[in-house]
């Protein structure tokens, strides 16, 4: 084959070649900009993670982390009011200053122990109170029609709208011995003399419940309102009566919000002050005012502090089993 040919050969190869290689470059350039976007997606998907990490930690850990500071710290009449972690010794050495005095000082005063104990009392009782108030009120709401679902719901959640001391300034003038009950009581001939209801247990036991039946009725009725009726059906056609039925189906499948409304009862109930300083008495010691009572009437931050980190140590079993219980459900869920 002559030159010519040779050249005119490899025009045309050329020629036939130049399609082929816009196609690969606009691959290539299409390949590209997916890598950037799926770089893009990964990074603003790891932001969205971290962000409520950061928030965990700055209002959590980092606060926990200042407590615990304080704890482990010795009192001091200055300001601030506590021995600092960490201090330089002749300007050379620096020496750590940890004790745990105050820890100790929990376990051999029983006076804190008798303010967990009453505590837990309250909350264990006022969330009880709670359940067996909440759970009917959400089952019904859970079945109503969606214009009365919707009535039900604006009514539970109106209480928000009022400032939380005001409702509680309201109970007292509602219990106090000329109180709206005990005139009601007495207009209808039923009692001669004032009941004594301000400043005790049944006082505290009442504010709490109505201050947080909203907790426990709002995670019941998102769990009752997503059930499969048609359980209840197969159930009734297989001979079981409606309260076997509620054992059997509603029950076991509602434990989830059941647990859900009884942690957001009892953690908050536990180191409640308001409610139990306004309507209980004084003797009846409440871990909530033992705090108050060291930080601002004794000035013992570290102590305080103490008794705030054994007391989030408490709440924070209840927690623990919530999350095994579910993770125990999503694995017998996937089995």
């Amino acid at each position: 084959m002559s030159g010519g040919a040779h050249v005119a050969v490899s025009r045309k190869i050329e020629a036939a070649a130049e399609p082929l290689q816009g196609e690969v470059g606009r691959i290539d350039a299409t390949g590209i900009a997916l890598a950037i976007l799926n770089r893009f997606r990964n990074a603003w998907r790891t932001v969205l993670i971290l962000v409520p990490y950061f928030w965990l930690f700055l209002f959590f850990l980092v606060p926990f982390g200042i407590v615990l500071k304080i704890s482990l710290a010795e009192a001091v009449i200055a300001r601030p009011p506590f021995t600092p972690l960490l201090e330089w010794v002749d300007g050379t050495v620096l020496e750590i200053r940890i004790t745990f005095d105050n820890f100790l000082f929990l376990i051999e005063d029983a006076l804190y122990w008798t303010g967990y104990l009453n505590s837990l009392k309250l909350a264990t009782i006022s969330t009880i109170c709670c359940l067996l108030l909440g759970y009917p009120m959400a089952y019904a709401i859970a079945r109503a029609s969606k214009t009365m679902r919707n009535i039900y719901l604006m009514m539970i959640i109106l209480p928000f709208w009022t400032s939380f001391l005001l409702r509680i300034y309201a109970w007292m003038g509602m219990l106090n011995n000329n109180g709206v009950i005990n005139n009601v009581l007495s207009w209808i001939g039923l009692i001669d003399e004032p009941i004594g209801f301000m400043h005790t247990e049944f006082a505290v036991f009442l504010g709490i419940t109505y201050s947080y039946l909203p907790f426990m009725i709002l995670p019941l009725y998102a769990n009752l309102e997503r059930m499969d009726l048609s359980l209840h059906e197969a159930a009734m056609d297989l001979g079981s009566r409606p309260m076997r039925v509620f054992f059997d189906v509603t029950l076991p499948l509602s434990m989830p919000g059941i647990i859900a409304g009884s942690l957001l009862v009892f953690i908050p109930a536990t180191g409640e002050y308001v409610i139990p300083a306004l309507l209980g008495s004084p003797d009846n010691l409440m871990i909530g005012r033992v705090l108050f009572d060291e930080f601002f009437s004794n000035r013992d931050w570290p102590v305080a502090s103490a008794v705030a980190i054994v007391l989030l140590f408490v709440l924070v079993a209840p927690i623990m089993f919530f999350q095994h219980y579910q993770m125990k459900e999503a694995e017998e869920g996937k089995a």
